[in-house]
């Protein structure tokens, strides 16, 4: 089948699956399955639908039922065995060495993304198996990014930089948000954008990201995130409506760009003439949240202690009632792992003991949320290093006046 390639190195597979293979065996836990499309591509660099057997110790089995020829083109892993429905597992294992129903005594899958019906299913196949939740390991050992996922994601904040640079282009007193948002949105298509960001919380759904001008961003919504807006429909809920651009008031562009897999998550404001002195203020007072958390973020810190250094920063600057939100419910988080996914390990936020580690990527997203005037504020992908956080895209943080 031509045109489709090898997605991610062989060596690059087999790290990723040896750090998640030392998790499991400090856990204890005998082997795991892996269901969910995202982790199946950390793992395989296919997203084609199939089951991965990970043993603690040993090779991976990839048992794929669509599409057999395009997994074995696309993944660097092996063996790959077509197989047809779930009631084959146990007897590919056994070809494979792996005795079964014996072992495994316990066997890990993704529980906070399989669907209680799905997970019936190999209750009845694996009927002598403990069943365990190793999401959480998933979860950690995608959290620290290797040199190559890395390099991935410094190439896609180039691309994000060129979408910031043409927005201005779009960005025109009595345009409505949902039609400068679609050129937007259409020119980062042009430049390899995958055309959606995966997140894993349950129901949490984006597309590009959020356009808003003025009020319309203040608007609160369903989703977990300081901005809101009203979308152009109750079932969207979010990002741009039908409001029209006008002047002197702060356009909120946050918007990921996901390519080859993998997101950048940042936010510029942009105005069409000077912003009042008092939404100048709040965004300048946001930069300096921002350093604040770039500074702190070494490795040895623990994630809460940011979180709280940020919200004090904010309420002794007097936006105690606009800082990540207005009103209640407001969002108790200030930054947030990326990766494959939009909300990845670890999370700036209440109650969060995770320690940094260098290689880490945290997107940092302090705002100023003020009911009737709109947004500011500022986001931006760092990677952890040994001195705080540096920033992968290089656009401007300052308010860019049309």
């Amino acid at each position: 089948m031509a045109g489709f390639k090898l997605s991610t190195p062989k060596q690059e597979l087999f790290a990723r699956i040896k750090k998640f293979q030392q998790r499991l065996a400090a856990k204890k836990i005998s082997a795991a399955l892996i269901l969910y499309k995202t982790d199946l591509f950390y793992f395989t660099g296919t997203i084609q639908q199939g089951w991965l057997y990970i043993p603690a110790e040993g090779c991976p089995v990839f048992m794929v039922f669509k599409d057999f020829s395009r997994a074995e083109q696309e993944s660097a892993i092996g063996p790959i065995i077509q197989i047809n429905s779930p009631d084959q597992i146990k007897e590919t294992l056994k070809k494979n060495g792996y005795k079964i129903p014996e072992s495994p005594e316990t066997l890990g899958m993704e529980f906070d993304v399989l669907p209680v019906n799905l997970f019936n299913i190999y209750k009845k196949l694996f009927l002598k198996t403990k069943f365990v939740d190793v999401s959480t390991e998933i979860r950690l050992t995608r959290a620290v990014k290797s040199d190559y996922e890395i390099n991935l994601m410094t190439h896609c904040a180039s691309k994000w930089d060129k979408m910031m640079a043409k927005a201005s282009d779009y960005i025109k007193e009595g345009v409505r948000e949902v039609d400068a948002a679609g050129l937007i949105e259409g020119y980062a298509r042009s430049l390899g954008h995958q055309g959606f960001i995966r997140m894993r919380m349950w129901t949490g759904e984006l597309l590009f990201g959020h356009f808003m001008a003025g009020p319309s961003a203040a608007l609160p919504s369903h989703l977990a995130s300081p901005t809101g807006g009203p979308g152009t429909c109750a079932v969207s809920g979010q990002g741009a409506g039908f409001r029209k651009i006008k002047k002197h008031e702060p356009v909120l562009i946050d918007y990921g760009f996901g390519y080859d897999g993998y997101i950048i998550d940042n936010t510029r404001i942009f105005s069409i003439g000077r912003l009042s002195d008092e939404l100048i203020k709040a965004h300048e007072t946001m930069l300096e949240n921002q350093e604040l958390a770039r500074k702190m973020a070494k490795p040895g810190t623990l994630c809460e202690d940011i979180y709280f250094a940020m919200l004090e920063h904010a309420e002794h600057a007097g936006y105690k009632d606009y800082f990540m939100g207005a009103g209640k419910p407001r969002i108790k988080f200030t930054g947030h792992g990326v990766g494959l996914e939009l909300d990845e390990f670890p999370f700036i936020a209440r109650g969060q003991k995770l320690i940094i580690e260098e290689n880490m990527v945290i997107a940092i997203e302090p705002k100023i949320v003020i009911p009737g005037k709109g947004v500011v504020g500022i986001e931006n992908t760092h990677i952890v290093t040994k001195n705080g956080l540096k920033p992968l895209a290089a656009f401007p943080d300052d308010i860019q006046v049309i």
